[in-house]
């Protein structure tokens, strides 16, 4: 059982770093971005293009490029966005099914729908700990998962941005009457999500394969993680990750993989009528 456990929480860190991606925009604007899978899944795409798809780029670089141009997809997709936010963000938010498909399309019009291999440059290496395999990329994961939290959480905490990024979220009425401009606001949460969004996705991919739906179908449970910590609170969806990956380990080894899908439904549906609010909300009068 250990590890299965394990691997569910490296499988769970991912889950956390995508499940934090749709808080950020969540919390800043009331809206869920359905299309965040698919703007991750371009991501990834773009550093198979320009690692193992023929132009031989260095990963750091390929990388690098793939974070400025989900940046940038992410920016102009906010001030699409924009002004159906400010009629509904229930608008909005239907608004990104539309957008998640364009950039599905995309990559089906670019890269087809065959099945792509992109693992880390990482050696094969892996050690005894305790009777259990740990892995190089385990330690990757968990090290890049506990440093892009770690600084999430510290902008958020420490900056001015995050200062008002958190205001904002509370009231953004109030936030505008004391000067704060949403808009900037609004980009920052689009902006962190779509960075933690391509970070989730390079790390997720070496584990299964890339094609046009792998992204958007890991960041369904990634959706999972941050409805059972509660769309409000950023410690809640990290802590949820883990769950829904050592939850989903457990059943898909000891039930039966093909009923995952139920599984969630019902962890989910279990969770919201014990945490209506989600995992933390009984034991922290204010959420993060």
């Amino acid at each position: 059982m250990l590890p299965v456990i394990w691997q569910g929480i490296v499988t769970g860190c991912l889950y956390s770093l995508g499940a934090l991606g749709l808080v950020m925009i969540f919390k800043s604007s009331r809206m869920v971005n359905f299309a965040h899978g698919a703007l991750a899944g371009l991501g990834a795409f773009l550093v198979y293009a320009l690692t193992a798809g023929g132009a031989s780029w260095p990963w750091t670089a390929a990388v690098a490029v793939a974070l400025a141009a989900s940046i940038l997809v992410s920016v102009l997709v906010y001030f699409v966005i924009a002004p159906l936010l400010e009629c509904s963000d229930t608008t909005a938010t239907i608004a990104t099914l539309g957008i998640g498909m364009v950039a599905q399309g995309i990559i089906l019009w670019q890269f087809g729908s065959n099945i792509f291999r992109l693992d880390l440059p990482l050696p094969n290496v892996s050690a005894s700990i305790f009777g259990l395999s740990v892995t190089l990329y385990d330690v990757t994961v968990l090290l890049v998962t506990l440093a892009v939290v770690g600084v999430l959480f510290l902008v958020i905490d420490r900056t001015r941005l995050g200062i008002s990024f958190r205001a904002a979220s509370t009231d953004p009425f109030a936030g505008r009457v004391c000067g704060l401009s949403i808009t900037r606001v609004h980009l920052f949460s689009w902006i962190i999500s779509a960075i933690l969004g391509v970070i989730a996705a390079l790390l997720i991919v070496p584990t299964t394969f890339l094609s046009s739906t792998t992204v958007t179908t890991f960041m369904l449970q990634a959706f999972a993680a941050a409805v059972i910590g509660g769309f409000d609170s950023l410690p809640g969806s990290a802590i949820g990750g883990i769950l829904v990956g050592v939850g989903c380990n457990l059943f898909s080894f000891y039930v039966a993989p093909e009923l995952l899908n139920s599984f969630l439904l019902v962890f989910i549906l279990f969770s919201l009528s014990c945490f209506p609010g989600g995992i933390l909300s009984k034991r922290m009068g204010s959420r993060v």
